[in-house]
């Protein structure tokens, strides 16, 4: 059965199961180059559909990622969706929930009106898509509509490869709900639990993003590293609006909502406030909160294995937290934690109902994530001569990357298909060694990005254990870059770059099945140095998605004053890069 998967949030994605394997998966955003694209994936669909080598009429279902809807479409003309301008749209606050906030969080009645009024000002999408996608895409495939938190535990679940698991899932929101629980058994979900979207650990977490003067839905990231340069100062004012119940509910104790939470917040505050202390203390607060309300069903169901997604589990910290609980066992966060997944999911949730099936969607050991375009050495030749640069064919890339990397030059990798998800793992990385402590201020000053985390290290899966603390149990995530680690003394010794002021480490770790080119550079740089990591940062420049193709790789090398470019089997190096290499010299910070 061939299932399309698409997801409508930010960012949109398309994808393409076939008989539960994931042919295809790509993100609106790394096609049309606008980050956190929303909005139909228009492009991501055409090419999904032709990475699979499927005619529209080959596809036997359509899958949604939105709550189930019973619309019908009518006969009107399309007035055109989603623009340009919806995939330019940012995070904004809802000022109707705003306003309704005070009164909607003491009332539940109030509560269930204000989200049916707002399904009422969308419901023209689910009511023309059918029409849209038969119309654009030649789509007449049947369509069902699946629960945003239901494709997120879908994800979690058949792809952890747990046949038993506790399903997990935290994020801003999505179809009402901003959490749920799940137990997973059999090929099978069973829903045991759900926050609604008003009580949002996630949104709590955005909230203070905004007032540290980051963006909300955007920089998260940011907070969770500065988190380690500060003290939880503010915990006991954080407490005072949001906690879990002994009952395992997560509730804000202060009826708000988008701007009325910031207000909120900020009265409470004192000023002026240290941004580092309220990121170190809002890191606080959702790690106690959504440890709670982990420990609350693990402990209500006995299961050991936990399998997780949504946008909360993207904070690696928190992922961290859950795995050091001493009631798990097994625990797994789902590559492409966030929105990106939904597609997948939705997918999923289509294949594991089907009731005539063969046999059942059953969870699986994710392989890989490379499931994005992929472009020839013939298609990168012609890139590079049509941006007039100057490029080497290599039949012994790895062992030239490795090389070039021993002698302290900064690798841009292209290769094979794209990642999926919002991390980068290899085929789409900058790639550095992880000896030199102040790589994280001038390679970022390149890039024009401002964090607070260091860059992640990639290492060899055999020398692991002497590289981090207390893996047992999470290794799966860990081949993802989806948790951090307490680093040992040695990595702290060896590879200063790469590792937290906390002294933690968020790696990816590599084997040579899930990702054995990688491996194959790494194992050559390791045979060299003696050192088993490597510093892997995405490919792109701030504020710009993952580079997806050719013409992505040469401008984001060239924006970023890099030395070295691997696309495929050619390599470009810049003239600076060459000159030094010449003179014996290495990249200076």
């Amino acid at each position: 059965m061939i299932v399309l998967g698409i997801i409508d949030s930010k960012p949109s994605t398309a994808a393409i199961m076939r008989d539960g394997e994931i042919v295809a998966a790509v993100a609106e955003e790394r096609l049309c180059r606008m980050k956190l694209a929303s909005g139909m994936p228009r492009t991501a669909i055409q090419w999904v559909l032709a990475q699979a080598g499927l005619k529209p009429e080959e596809v036997d279902q359509v899958a949604v990622a939105q709550e189930v809807c019973v619309y019908e479409p009518e006969p009107i003309p399309w007035k055109g969706w989603f623009t340009d301008q919806d995939a330019l749209k940012t995070y904004r606050f809802d000022n109707l929930s705003a306003a309704l906030a005070p009164i909607a969080g003491r009332f539940p009645l109030a509560w269930k009106l204000h989200h049916q009024l707002k399904r009422l000002r969308s419901r023209e999408r689910p009511r023309q898509l059918p029409l849209l996608l038969r119309e654009q895409y030649g789509l007449t495939a049947p369509i069902r509509y699946y629960d945003h938190h239901y494709c997120h535990a879908t994800t979690a679940y058949f792809t952890g490869g747990m046949d038993e698991a506790l399903i997990i899932t935290l994020d801003g929101g999505g179809d009402g709900q901003s959490g749920s629980v799940y137990l997973g058994q059999g090929g099978r979900l069973t829903k045991l639990a759900g926050v609604d979207s008003f009580n949002s650990l996630g949104n709590f977490y955005s909230y203070v993003t905004e007032i540290c003067g980051f963006r909300a839905e955007k920089d998260e990231g940011k907070i969770t590293g500065l988190a380690a340069l500060g003290e939880p100062v503010y915990a006991d004012i954080l407490r005072q609006f949001i906690g879990c119940t002994p009952s395992g509910h997560i509730r804000y104790k202060v009826p708000m909502y988008y701007h009325s939470a910031i207000k909120a917040i900020r009265q409470r505050l004192p000023t002026p406030f240290d941004p580092t202390n309220l990121a170190a203390s809002v890191q606080l607060i959702l790690e106690e909160v959504g440890l709670a309300f982990v420990r609350h069903w693990q402990q209500k169901t006995g299961l050991r294995h936990i399998v997780v997604a949504g946008g909360v589990f993207a904070n690696v910290k928190f992922n961290q937290r859950v795995h050091e609980l001493p009631e798990v066992d097994r625990f797994f966060v789902h590559p492409a934690m966030d929105d990106s997944g939904l597609a997948v999911g939705a997918a999923m949730a289509a294949l594991s109902e089907q009731p005539h099936a063969a046999a059942p969607l059953l969870p699986q050991r994710l392989a890989n994530v490379y499931f994005g375009p992929a472009y020839s050495d013939e298609e990168i030749e012609q890139a590079v001569a049509a941006a007039n640069l100057s490029a080497v064919y290599l039949s012994d890339m790895p062992e030239q990357i490795a090389a070039l990397l021993a002698e302290g030059f900064v690798v841009a990798r292209f290769t094979g298909r794209m990642e999926y998800g919002p991390r980068a793992l290899g085929h789409r990385s900058i790639m550095y060694q992880t000896t030199d402590p102040s790589v994280n201020d001038w390679l970022n000053e390149h890039l024009k990005r401002t964090e607070f985390m260091p860059f992640a290290p990639a290492t060899l899966v055999e020398h692991a254990s002497a590289c981090y603390e207390n893996l047992s149990g999470a290794e799966d995530p860990a081949r993802f870059m989806t948790i951090t680690f307490d680093c040992t003394p040695q990595m702290r010794a060896q590879s200063p770059g790469v590792v937290h002021v906390d002294g933690t480490a968020r790696p990816q770790l590599l084997d040579p099945e899930t990702a054995p080119d990688f491996y194959a550079i790494l194992t050559a740089y390791h045979r060299r140095t003696g050192i088993p990591s490597l510093i892997n940062t995405s490919f792109n420049m701030h504020g710009e998605p993952i580079v997806c193709t050719p013409q992505d790789a040469i401008r984001s090398f060239l924006a970023g004053n890099l030395d070295v470019l691997a696309m495929g089997n050619w390599l470009l190096m810049s003239d600076a890069a060459a000159a030094r290499r010449f003179q014996g010299g290495s990249r200076k910070p």
